[in-house]
């Protein structure tokens, strides 16, 4: 029976469907901005919205409004980590109260599958469904899967996944769809996504691979036909970054999330210290409220020490 682990982690939300054993979707929501959010804000030039904190995009702006005018807006989709020039959250114009977007446990609560959560004393049952290997999936992007294995490569246009592996080409390209439509669940790859298939000589065959991704990959999206090259595009609505977005935009955090996870996993008695990486050790002194946090789950004072490198 699928059911939904959530954590409500340090720095982080995180949450695993799992069916089987197995990670279907792995999702981890930071501090930010929710998609659904509604919230008043004030019209900039070209199109932005100043808020209290931030600035954010707005689709269009409607006709009579000027420059400076107060209006309420709709969060669509929130904002894109990208290394160097982060997209901005972007959002509509509505008439509706504000009040702020679902968080990650509420929406999968309201997928209506059972959700549980476990604490941090109990087995890890979501280590246990394979949670450090799908993040190292997300950072690597190397995904294996019978026959063949995918690189997944994230950039500023579109996730690409390139299809590699042994035999004859037409098996492996038809393995290759059903790999690529679960990593795009499991991960949460939205926007424009490109695949590179075996080339495929055959036009029926071609036919029967977009079948393929079809019959795999939830709706709703669109796409494109196999074209003589193997190369097909996906397109589906975009609402927040893919895990490995997340991951990769900001690997220290990431890996420092992580380390706190495992800490406050440990059983007493504690040790007088733990060590860390420096990097680590920098994030940390960054939040100190994340440190503050782990003290207070762990029942005391916490040092951290910070490897040399």
């Amino acid at each position: 029976m699928a059911e939904w682990l959530y954590e409500a982690g340090i720095g982080e939300a995180r949450a695993a469907l799992v069916e089987d054993g197995e990670i279907l979707k792995a999702r981890i929501e930071l501090p930010g901005l929710r998609a659904g959010t509604v919230i008043e804000g004030r019209l900039r030039a070209d199109n932005r919205v100043e808020l209290a904190d931030c600035e954010i995009l707005l689709d269009r702006a409607p006709a009579g409004i000027t420059q400076g005018a107060k209006l309420i807006v709709e969060i669509v989709r929130e904002a894109i980590p990208e290394r160097g020039r982060p997209k901005l959250a972007k959002a509509i114009v509505t008439d509706k109260a504000p009040a702020p977007g679902p968080d990650l446990l509420a929406r999968v609560t309201a997928s209506g599958i059972p959700v549980r959560t476990p604490r941090a004393h109990e087995a890890d049952a979501l280590e246990a469904a394979g949670w450090s290997e799908i993040l190292e999936e997300a950072a690597t992007g190397e995904i294996a899967f019978p026959g063949g294995a995918l690189r997944m490569s994230v950039t500023p246009a579109m996730t690409l996944f390139d299809v590699d592996g042994t035999g004859p080409l037409e098996p492996l390209a038809m393995a290759a769809a059903k790999a690529v439509a679960r990593a795009m669940e499991r991960h949460e790859v939205t926007g424009s996504v490109g695949i590179d298939f075996p080339t495929l000589a055959n036009k029926a065959a071609r036919l029967a691979l977009g079948e393929a991704v079809d019959a795999h990959l939830p709706l709703p999206f669109e796409r494109t036909a196999v074209n003589g090259f193997g190369f097909l595009q996906i397109v589906r609505r975009r609402t927040r970054a893919s895990l490995p977005e997340l991951l990769l935009a900001d690997p220290a955090g990431a890996d420092t999330r992580a380390e706190l996870r495992r800490l406050e996993r440990l059983l007493p008695p504690f040790p007088a210290s733990h060590m860390v990486s420096a990097r680590i050790r920098r994030r940390l002194d960054a939040h100190p409220d994340w440190t503050a946090e782990l003290a207070r789950r762990m029942g005391g004072t916490v040092a951290l020490v910070a490897a040399k490198e």
